[in-house]
C-alpha cells in the first residue's frame, strides 16, 4: 500500500506519493485550454462552472470523463479571470468561515457583484464542502487514471489542513474527502507537514543541524493564508524529540492580497474605472507579473494589459507597466515592513453593516502578525523553516530573516527544506511513512483547548438567563487517538428532544497542560465556536424529557476531529456529541 499526501491548498493543491523511498510529487492531469489536457505539478484550486455558451462541455472533457459542465485546475483559473461570476476560489477559506452555512450552495460568492447577479442566477452554485470535494475528486481520479491497479481509495491518504482549523473545519474536510470517494483519510497540520518534508529532505543530517533547546519557526505564507507554528527540539532519554508547542491564528493574508495591491497600483494608470470582469482580469495579470518580477533573473519592467469593453476591444485595450522597483517597494515594504518586536497588527473598527464575505485580516503587515505571534508565546526561534509560494521571492525571505534576527538579538538560521510549493504534500506523504515506523514523529495533539458550555442550575429571575460555565473537555496537546475521562461532576442530559450545545476554544497558550481537563471556567476570553444541535434519542431505559445523570468522555479521533461522549452513570446509555455532519448516532 502506498501513501498519498494531499496539500488541499487555498490557491493550489498538490499530490505526492511515498512507498519505500523518499516521497515524490505526482503530476496531475488537468484541462489547461479548451479541449487540451496536460499534466502539471500543481492543481490550481479553482472551480469553473460555465454555461454551455461560455465554454462548451466538450472542451472540459478529461481522459477519465466525457463532456462535463465544470473544470478544476489551470483552465478554470485562466478562463475564470474572464468569467468571475462562474468561478469558485478560496474554497478552503470559506470552509473555515463560521459566518456562513458551509454545507449550503453559496459559491460562487455574489458579494458586491450585483451587476452580475442576473447572470449568476442561472448557473450552478456549490457549497465550500462540495467545492473542496471536487478538488479532491479530481486528484483521486487523476491518480486512478495513471495507476489503474492501485486506486487511491485503497491507499493510505493524508490530507493537510491549517493548524488553526477548528474542529468544524477539520470535520468538514473529512466530509469533503468522503464525498470525493476517499474514506481512508487522516488529517495533518500544514506546518507539521512542511517540517516532515524538511526531515525527509535532510535525512539524518537534521540531527546535526538541530539540538535540544532549539525552537523552529515554521513560516507558511501561501496564496490565501499565513500560518505560523513553533516546533521545539527536546531530549527524550538521550534521543532527539520534536514537539509542536505553538500554533498561530488562521490569517487570511497572503499572495492574493499582494496581487490586489499590484492591481490597485496598475489600475491608477488606466485613467478610468474598471468593471468587475476587468478588475478580475487585471488581478490575474498582476499575479503573473509578480511572479516574474520577484523571481530570479527578473526583468526591470513588465507590461500589464487588459481588454476594454464594448465593440472596440482591441483598440480599447488598457495598458500599464509594473517595474521591478515598484513591485519590491510595494510588496516587501508594504507587507513586510521593518517593525520592532513589540509591534502589533492594527485593529480597525469594522462598519456596522458589512458584506458577508471572508474575514480577511485588517492589517496587511505580515511582520506585525508575526511579532504578535512570537510575543504571545514568549519564545524566539533559533531557526526558521519557510514554506509557501510567496517565500520564493528572495527579498521577502531576506526581510523576514532580518526582522527575526533583530528581534532575537542573535542569528536565526534558515533551514533548507523541500520545494516551497510542493513541500506540504511531500511532508504529508512522509508522515504516512512515519506512522509506519519509518522516521521520527512530531508530538503535537490538539492545537487548542476545547470547552463545552454548562448551564447553571438556578431559580428563575425575570430578564436573566441562567449563567453558563465552560467545561474543558479536551486540553491543548491531546494526542490523536486519545480519550479523556472527565471528572464525575453533577451533570445531566435531557433525552428525547433536540438540544443545542455550545462549544468554545481557548487560544493556544505555552503553559497549557493536560491537567486542564475537567476545569470549569467563565467563558469570557474564550472563542465561541459553532453550536451543535442534536436530537438526543430516548431509549428503553430513558423516557422523552428525562434528565439523565451522565459523565463525559472526550476522544480525539485518528483524523483529528473531536468527539464528546455522554455516558449514563448507570452504564445503560451513551450519546455522542461531535462536530460531525456524517453520523447521526
Amino acid at each position: 500500500m502506498k501513501v498519498l499526501g494531499i496539500d488541499l491548498g487555498t490557491t493550489s493543491s498538490v499530490l505526492a506519493v511515498a512507498e519505500d523511498g523518499a516521497p515524490r510529487a505526482q503530476p496531475i492531469a488537468q484541462v489547461i485550454g479548451p479541449g487540451e489536457v496536460a499534466e502539471r505539478p500543481q492543481l490550481p484550486s479553482f472551480l469553473l462552472l460555465p454555461s454551455e455558451l461560455e465554454v462548451p462541455a466538450a472542451q472540459l472533457a478529461l481522459p477519465w470523463t466525457g463532456p462535463q459542465r465544470h473544470a478544476v485546475g489551470a483552465f478554470a483559473r485562466e478562463r475564470g479571470a474572464e468569467l468571475p461570476h462562474r468561478l469558485v476560489a478560496s474554497a478552503k477559506s470559506w470552509l473555515c468561515n463560521p459566518a456562513i452555512d458551509r454545507s449550503a450552495p453559496v459559491l460562487p460568492f455574489r458579494g458586491a457583484q450585483r451587476e452580475l447577479e442576473r447572470d449568476m442566477a442561472d448557473g450552478e452554485r456549490v457549497s465550500p464542502v462540495n467545492a473542496s470535494a471536487r478538488y479532491l475528486a479530481h486528484l483521486r481520479a487523476a491518480w486512478d487514471h495513471a495507476h489503474p491497479d492501485e486506486p487511491a481509495a485503497e491507499q493510505d491518504v493524508l490530507v493537510t489542513v491549517p493548524a488553526s482549523f477548528d474542529p468544524v473545519a477539520r470535520e468538514l474536510t473529512v466530509v469533503a474527502a468522503r464525498e470525493a470517494g476517499l474514506d481512508r483519510v487522516t488529517l495533518l497540520e500544514e506546518p507539521q507537514a512542511a517540517f516532515y518534508a524538511y526531515l525527509a529532505t535532510r535525512g539524518d543530517a537534521w540531527r546535526r543541524e538541530l539540538a535540544p533547546g532549539d525552537v523552529v519557526l515554521v513560516c507558511d505564507i501561501g496564496g490565501g493564508t499565513t500560518d505560523f507554528s513553533l516546533i521545539e527540539i527536546t531530549s527524550d532519554a538521550g534521543n532527539l524529540a520534536l514537539e509542536r508547542i505553538a500554533v498561530g491564528d488562521h490569517i487570511l493574508l497572503g499572495g492574493d492580497n499582494m496581487d490586489l495591491a499590484l492591481a490597485a497600483q496598475a489600475g491608477q494608470n488606466f485613467g478610468r474605472p474598471l468593471d468587475a470582469m476587468q478588475q478580475r482580469a487585471l488581478i490575474h495579470t498582476c499575479r503573473r507579473a509578480k511572479e516574474e518580477l520577484l523571481g530570479a533573473n527578473a526583468p526591470d519592467a513588465l507590461p500589464v494589459a487588459i481588454l476594454g469593453r464594448g465593440s472596440r476591444l482591441i483598440g480599447g485595450t488598457l495598458k500599464a507597466e509594473l517595474t521591478r522597483a515598484q513591485v519590491e517597494r510595494l510588496l516587501v515594504d508594504g507587507f513586510f515592513p521593518e517593525v520592532d518586536r513589540d509591534a502589533r497588527p492594527e485593529r480597525r473598527r469594522a462598519g456596522g453593516l458589512r458584506e458577508l464575505g471572508l474575514p480577511y485580516a485588517h492589517d496587511p503587515a505580515i511582520t506585525r502578525h508575526l511579532a504578535e505571534f512570537l510575543a504571545r508565546f514568549g519564545r524566539m526561534p533559533s531557526h526558521v523553516l519557510f514554506n509557501g509560494g510567496v517565500l520564493k521571492a528572495d527579498k521577502i525571505a531576506a526581510r523576514l530573516v532580518e526582522r527575526l534576527c533583530a528581534w532575537a538579538g542573535r542569528e536565526v538560521r534558515v533551514l533548507a527544506g523541500a520545494d516551497l510549493d510542493l513541500g506540504v504534500a511531500l511532508g504529508a506523504a512522509h508522515y504516512g511513512q512515519v506512522r509506519r515506523g519509518k522516521g521520527i514523529r512530531i508530538r503535537g495533539g490538539t492545537a487548542r483547548a476545547y470547552y463545552i458550555g454548562i448551564e447553571s442550575a438556578m431559580p428563575a429571575i425575570p430578564g436573566f438567563a441562567p449563567p453558563v460555565k465552560a467545561l474543558c473537555v479536551a486540553p491543548q496537546g491531546l494526542e490523536e487517538g486519545s480519550t479523556v475521562e472527565l471528572p464525575d461532576d453533577e451533570l445531566g442530559l435531557v433525552v428525547g428532544e433536540t438540544q443545542a450545545f455550545r462549544f468554545f476554544a481557548a487560544p493556544a497558550r505555552p503553559d497549557a497542560s493536560a491537567a486542564e481537563a475537567g476545569a470549569l471556567i467563565d467563558p469570557d476570553g474564550l472563542v465561541e465556536l459553532d453550536p451543535v444541535e442534536k436530537l438526543i434519542a430516548a431509549d428503553a431505559e430513558h423516557a422523552t424529557g428525562q434528565l439523565v445523570p451522565i459523565r463525559l468522555e472526550a476522544h480525539v479521533t485518528e483524523v483529528g476531529t473531536l468527539e464528546l461522549w455522554c455516558v449514563a452513570r448507570n452504564g445503560r446509555g451513551r450519546w455522542k456529541l461531535e462536530y460531525s455532519v456524517r453520523e447521526r448516532t
